[in-house]
C-alpha cells in the first residue's frame, strides 16, 4: 500500500458486518497506515461483528446512539483520548428509515417515524460537526466524509423517505462545510455511490431489479463498496486538502447519463 493515511487518526461509524461501506472502509484505512475508533449504536453493536473487525484493524469500538449529544461527546472525548490526539478524518455512515421498515409509502409517512429517520440519518451529522467543533476535536485540514445517494436530487419511489434524508444530509454537508473550513480548514464532502449490495440497502424495496437497472446505465457500470472504500481513502487524505463542500459522485457515471443503448436494447 501507499501509506496515504500514515499517522493520520479517525472516527468511522456504521460498520455492521463485512458488506458494509463502512467495514471496506475501516479494512482500507488500516491498511493505508491510519488509526481509528469503530462506532456503531449500541443496538448494532449487540451481533458482535464489528469486534472482529476491530480486532482486525486494532482498532476501539465505542457504542453511540447518533441522536444523543451526550453519546457523541463521549465518542469524541474516548476517541482523541485513545487515539493520543486530535481527529484527522471522520466517516458519516448512517442512515436509517423507519417508514420503510413499517412498509408505510411515501404518500402515507408517519411524521413522528419520519422525524426519528432524518434524525438519525441526516441531522446526526449536524450534531457530530458542532460538538467536533466545539470541542476543537478535529486537526486543521481534517476531512469529513458522508455517504449519499442521487435520490438526494431525483425521484427513486422506492427509495421513500430516505431521499428528504439525503437531501437534508447534503445540506448540512454544505453549510457546515464551511464554517468549518473558515474556523479550522477542515473539509466537509458528501458521496453519493451506487448502488452497493450491502445490508441496508438491499432491504430497500425493488433493490436488485434497481441495481441491474442502474449496472446497464452506467459506462462503468456500478461501483462497489471496495472501489467507495478507495475514494474515502483519497478524500481522506492529503491530496485532496482544496476539495469541500462537495456532493461527489461514484456511480460509474449514472449520475450524468440520460439513457443507455445496454438500457434501450432491454425495452425494446
Amino acid at each position: 500500500m501507499n501509506n496515504l493515511l500514515k499517522g493520520k487518526r479517525g472516527i468511522i461509524f456504521g460498520a455492521l458486518d463485512p458488506n458494509s461501506i463502512a467495514w471496506k472502509v475501516a479494512q482500507r484505512c488500516h491498511q493505508e497506515g491510519a488509526t481509528f475508533t469503530l462506532t456503531n449504536a449500541p443496538v448494532a453493536l449487540r451481533f458482535g461483528a464489528i469486534n472482529h473487525l476491530a480486532q482486525e484493524s486494532n482498532a476501539r469500538v465505542i457504542p453511540a446512539d447518533v441522536t444523543s449529544d451526550t453519546d457523541i461527546q463521549n465518542l469524541i472525548d474516548k476517541s482523541v483520548e485513545g487515539l493520543g490526539g486530535k481527529i484527522d478524518f471522520i466517516l458519516h455512515s448512517v442512515g436509517m428509515s423507519l417508514n420503510i421498515r413499517k412498509g408505510k409509502a411515501y404518500t402515507e409517512l408517519d411524521y413522528e417515524m419520519l422525524k426519528k429517520t432524518l434524525d438519525i440519518s441526516a441531522i446526526s451529522l449536524h450534531r457530530l460537526l458542532k460538538i467536533c467543533m466545539e470541542k476543537d476535536a478535529v486537526n486543521d485540514w481534517g476531512s469529513i466524509v458522508a455517504l449519499t445517494y442521487i435520490a438526494a436530487q431525483r425521484v427513486f419511489p422506492d427509495y421513500n423517505e430516505m431521499a428528504d434524508a439525503k437531501a437534508l444530509l447534503e445540506s448540512i454537508a454544505r453549510m457546515a462545510g464551511y464554517y468549518y473550513g473558515m474556523k479550522r480548514k477542515v473539509r466537509v464532502n458528501t458521496i453519493s455511490q451506487s448502488p452497493t449490495r450491502t445490508t441496508a440497502g438491499s432491504g430497500v424495496k425493488g433493490f436488485d431489479s434497481f441495481f441491474e437497472y442502474a449496472d446497464a446505465m452506467s459506462p462503468l457500470g456500478n461501483a462497489n463498496a471496495e472501489d467507495c472504500a478507495n475514494y474515502c481513502v483519497v478524500m481522506f487524505s492529503d491530496l485532496t486538502r482544496m476539495v469541500t463542500m462537495q456532493n461527489l459522485y461514484h456511480d460509474g457515471g449514472f449520475s450524468t447519463m440520460g439513457v443507455s443503448n445496454s438500457v434501450m436494447d432491454r425495452i425494446k
